[in-house]
């Protein structure tokens, strides 16, 4: 009692007072729908945003694709500086590709991150000699610059999360100084037209297919592991893969009029020859459902053009064989017949010959049927057995011009 009056003395009679009210429902809605108002108005904002920037770039597009074209020529790494590295070699690319995949997909980066690292780290090895036991500690660098340079910063790794994964090989300063020296080296050039970029130009001439945009970056990425497509340029290897994501699809291809319709055939040939042993790892990557089950899709189309070429090089089906029955005899459907002496059956004695038969000048008999002889002969007539020197030579010569097998 005694407080309150204090209080009351002090700050005078207060008239108001707080009461309970049923109202705070109304307030809430308002606030809530002038929530939803502000939601409303921020996409409607960025939608007239994308809009401008779309009309903006088909303005400025052509002049957009000749930088990117220039800038790529710029950045393309040298193949036959890399062959003069001592130490590490090509075989070693697959595993440290490997490690560099399983890095940018625990950390949610964006496609174009694993391109301009893998591009990174082949220009840093066409300038500098690197050793065997730093190799993956530029692969690591690469990867740090290109996600600070195109990703989201809250998916940058850091230099302790790196550390881990190489399973504490290198020191924090290791990887702060390599990235230094990796700048340094390529004079703080870091941009390049990756092949995401391109292929995001291709995909803009048809309707947007999540389920072939998948398998381009596939493909493009297969491509990644293999020597042949380090100096590639990444223009030519979008438009390739495209093709060949198209055909394995059974998507119509794009027009020859379009920039994606002109593609290198030969680059199409030897991106499907690397589709047979893809690395396990990005197999398994692209088999999520995110992804479209890309890889799964390559290998069943790979199966059917195995199993296709096997029924093309099988040997061909025999036509089923046709028996023909044989002519019944003529005496069996006339009647008895008079029997006729074949003169030819067995015509060929122990110690004769055969009578020749009546035939024309330039025929001659083979035992099946006439046929015109090569060279016209008169057989002279049946000897007369008048004496038997006569009958022996004679048989003779109708033995050897009739019987030989040269004459039969």
């Amino acid at each position: 009692m005694a407080y309150h009056q204090q209080t009351q003395s002090r700050y005078g009679q207060c008239d108001s007072f707080w009461v309970e009210s049923h109202d705070d429902g109304v307030y809430a809605m308002r606030a809530e729908a002038r929530e939803r108002q502000r939601a409303i108005a921020r996409m409607q904002q960025r939608s007239i945003a994308e809009e401008l920037s779309r009309l903006t770039a088909d303005e400025y597009q052509e002049d957009i694709m000749q930088h990117m074209i220039h800038m790529e020529s710029q950045t393309v790494p040298d193949v036959n500086s890399i062959d003069i590295q001592t130490e590490i070699q090509w075989f070693m690319r697959p595993y440290l590709l490997d490690f560099l995949v399983e890095a940018h997909a625990a950390f949610q980066l964006l496609p174009e991150t694993l391109f301009l690292a893998v591009n990174l780290l082949d220009r840093y090895c066409s300038r500098r000699v690197v050793y065997k036991r730093h190799y993956q500690l530029v692969g690591c660098a690469a990867l740090l610059i290109a996600a600070k340079y195109g990703d989201k910063k809250d998916r940058v790794p850091t230099v302790r999360e790196l550390k881990s994964m190489c399973c504490s090989l290198y020191d924090d300063e290791m990887f702060t100084q390599m990235e230094w020296h990796v700048l340094q080296t390529l004079n703080w050039v870091v941009g390049h037209t990756t092949v995401d970029a391109f292929l995001q130009i291709a995909l803009s001439e048809a309707p947007y297919d999540a389920e072939v945009e998948h398998m381009t970056l596939y493909i493009a990425e297969i491509a990644l592991f293999h020597k042949e497509f380090v100096s590639t340029r990444p223009s030519v290897l979008a438009r390739s893969a495209l093709a060949l994501a198209r055909c394995v699809l059974s998507r119509p291809q794009a027009r020859t009029t379009d920039w994606s319709g002109a593609y290198d055939a030969q680059t199409v040939v030897g991106l499907s020859n690397h589709l047979y042993q893809p690395s396990p790892v990005l197999s398994r990557k692209y088999a999520s459902m995110h992804l479209s089950n890309v890889s799964t899709t390559v290998d069943e189309f790979l199966q059917r053009q195995a199993q296709m070429a096997r029924r093309a090089a099988a040997p061909p089906t025999p036509p089923p064989t046709v028996t023909l029955e044989e002519p019944k005899p003529m005496s069996d459907v006339y009647g008895p017949q008079t029997p006729q002496k074949n003169p030819y059956g067995a015509a060929v004695m122990q110690n004769g010959c055969l009578t020749p038969p009546i035939t024309p000048e330039s025929d001659q008999f083979n035992g099946q049927g006439y046929v015109k002889s090569q060279s016209a002969q008169t057989y002279p007539t049946t000897p007369t057995p008048d004496h038997p020197s006569n009958i022996q030579h004679h048989g003779q010569y109708y033995h050897n011009t009739h019987l030989h097998p040269q004459h039969m």
